[in-house]
């Protein structure tokens, strides 16, 4: 066998098991013995650039380029279903669909409602060639990329299955429970803001820039319904069973009906089995299930008239405050924390409830042994919703207050202009902050010291051996180490992975550094435009807010960070253990003002560079790249078949095409 055919046997191989691992959680070799047929087929393709395929299974990892997102007009508009809270107005759609069908004998497919992000995935031959978001239903996002990396989604379906040339079928991308707590988990230890609910998490999740970011966040897909001129049955329900049999994954829990008492029966069922599933779900969808009888219903401007969505009420439960506690992150920012006698919600005991801010708390007027409202609804994060009024009584506890003094170094809070947080401004004196601030630069986006948690940074701070993230670069194997050989092996792993944080670039390095709304992307811009640390440490207030996309709150907090001594301190520090506080000269001589102060749209397919690559070098001259056309676009770099609606939009507006190879010359 040549390595044509084993890479073609490797990549079918490796989508049937893809697909009995995730859809039918049924795996039939080791996660061991797929890593090993994986990393064959990677290896082959790098020996064989010329057989690229993007659905092959190694595009599952996605990348860490950055990426634009093209519009794509829908074939068939994705319309909103009309909502319902109750059996009544179910009872009404039932009796309008009869009147509809004037008393013709029709079914009911009951589906359970999963709160995600709709998704449209068009198949061309077996293989897919796009994903795109609802967006407004008339256009959405191609996301085809990052869709890639959600292993529950088949990129090529079985040769031996009866699917059609050319069809859609749509559906909803979720992010499950189980990802969305550690999601949260992460950010929360970064002090990120956290998601609200699972559905805003994959949407923002499924708009990454980097298709590395979504791989690595284990997206699901549950798909329900199948569009195309040759489907297999008049059937809804029976398309979605063809469905399953090509590799879709589709809900066991969808019903055929006939009467309002079975739609009924389902209903009730699910509004407590829900709370089992791995996946969030907020409603019942229910759609009459002949095609023919969908068509004969038609459309309302809005929505569909052969369907309809039962939404659930948001469960709430009465429990007791009997504290609020508060945290101190990071950042110094101070979160109250409600602790309550513990109740069960929506399938976990809850015992604990932020309170957000002091304003948030002040407005709920919250007394000890107050009875209190919980309610989590869609959303895993426990929120107070109000004080149950009829247990107030005369004789009711004592009002919570926001402490004034930090409840770690007692240090007076501060409150700084536009913000709800109150903040403890002991920066170099207040044990959470510092070693919450080591956390994040050893964290894998920073420094990638990836031998140190929380536990182990808080040994060390407790053992007196750190006392910030300098001090890391000092600590020996014989500090570490203790007696025996395990913990001896452990030590020297720290200590080399210590060593090499030393080569991470100075982008990553200013990341890591902490200062206050300096994320991964603020820290990328901020090296390019000064590219060394020095030179950012004496930028003035003006010259930070020239730099795009930073504003007055980003430049004044560089600003106050690089004033302060013990700042200054620890970068001389780090700069005595060899850190990586400036460009490098590859980046440095890269680098150019060609584009300087230039908006940049990209559009089509190229020949010479990727996508991604065009995207780079528009940043490594000083231009700015942008997903959308205004009037403030300078120029679309075009490729072959670039999308009618951004052509239309730049002849409206005058924005110049300029091609691949005029760019290129622009460069050099």
């Amino acid at each position: 066998m040549d390595d044509q055919e084993y890479i073609l046997k490797l990549r079918h191989d490796l989508h049937q098991h893809n697909y009995n691992y995730y859809v039918l959680n049924n795996p039939t070799i080791s996660d061991q013995e797929f890593d090993i047929l994986l990393r064959q087929l990677a290896d082959l393709e790098t020996l064989h650039p010329e057989l690229y395929d993007p659905n092959s299974p190694t595009q599952r990892v996605g990348s860490d380029l950055s990426q634009e997102f093209e519009t794509f007009i829908h074939v068939r508009p994705m319309l909103s279903l009309g909502n319902t809270y109750n059996k009544e107005e179910v009872a009404d759609f039932y009796e309008r669909v009869r009147e509809g069908l004037a008393g013709e004998d029709f079914e009911i497919c009951c589906e359970l409602k999963f709160d995600g992000l709709s998704i449209a995935l068009h198949y061309e031959d077996g293989k897919l060639v796009r994903a795109v978001t609802r967006g407004d239903g008339v256009q959405g996002d191609d996301v085809t990329a990052n869709v890639r990396t959600i292993r529950t989604i088949p990129l090529q379906l079985p040769a031996d299955a009866d699917w059609p040339a050319s069809f859609e079928i749509r559906g909803e991308i979720l992010m499950p429970w189980s990802s969305f707590e550690m999601l949260n988990h992460e950010r929360e230890a970064r002090e990120e803001p956290l998601f609200a609910n699972p559905r805003n998490a994959a949407s923002g999740t499924l708009k990454s820039k980097q298709t590395s970011v979504v791989a690595e966040r284990r997206l699901d897909a549950y798909l329900y319904y199948l569009l195309g001129d040759q489907l297999p049955a008049d059937g809804h329900y029976e398309n979605l069973q063809a469905a399953r049999r090509w590799g879709f994954k589709v809900s066991e829990a969808m019903r055929k009906v006939r009467t309002l008492d079975q739609i009924y029966d389902f209903i009730a069922y699910w509004d407590n089995e829900r709370r089992r599933l791995p996946v969030a779900t907020d409603g019942i969808v229910l759609k009459v299930n002949s095609l023919r009888q969908q068509r004969a219903l038609g459309m309302t401007a809005k929505s569909p008239r052969w369907a309809i969505a039962y939404k659930f009420q948001a469960e709430q439960q009465s429990t007791i405050l009997r504290e609020v506690t508060f945290q101190v992150g990071r950042t110094g920012a101070v979160t109250p924390v409600a602790n309550m006698d513990p109740v069960q919600l929506s399938g976990t005991m809850v015992r604990r409830a932020t309170l957000h801010n002091a304003d948030f708390m002040a407005q709920l007027d919250l007394h000890i042994g107050d009875h209190v409202l919980v309610e989590k609804g869609g959303e895993i994060i426990p929120k107070i919703v109000s004080v149950d009024e009829a247990f107030i009584t005369p004789d009711r506890g004592p009002r919570v207050e926001f402490i004034r003094h930090c409840p770690e170094c007692g240090a007076e809070l501060v409150r700084y202009e536009g913000e709800a947080a109150w903040y403890c401004p002991n920066e170099s004196g207040c044990p959470p902050q510092i070693k919450g601030r080591i956390e994040h630069f050893v964290s894998r986006r920073a420094m990638n010291i990836d031998t140190l948690g929380p536990e182990t940074i808080d040994d060390f701070y407790a053992r007196g051996l750190i006392h910030d993230y300098a001090d890391l670069y000092t600590l020996t194997v014989d500090q570490l180490s203790g007696f025996g050989d395990t913990r001896i092996r452990s030590a020297r792993k720290t200590i080399q992975a210590i060593a090499d944080s030393r080569k991470v670039p100075f982008e990553r390095v200013l990341f890591a550094l902490g200062i206050r709304f300096v994320g991964e992307t603020v820290a990328k811009t901020l090296a390019r435009r000064f590219r060394s640390v020095d030179a950012l440490a004496h930028a003035t207030l003006d010259e930070l807010m020239q730099v795009n996309t930073i504003g007055a709150a980003i430049a004044e907090s560089v600003v106050r960070w690089f004033r302060d001594a013990d700042n200054a301190w620890l970068i001389e520090r780090l700069r005595a253990q060899g850190l990586q506080l400036q460009l490098s000269e590859e980046m440095l001589a890269a680098q150019s003002d060609r584009l300087a102060g230039k908006t940049i749209v990209i559009s089509g397919v190229f020949v010479h560079h990727s996508r991604d690559e065009y995207k780079a070098l528009i940043e490594q001259h000083g231009g700015k790249n942008t997903g959308s056309i205004s009037a403030k676009t300078s120029f679309i770099l075009a490729g072959d078949n670039m999308g009618p609606a951004k052509l239309d939009k730049a002849k409206k507006l005058g924005v110049s095409i300029v091609t691949e190879e005029e760019f290129l010359k622009m460069v050099e």
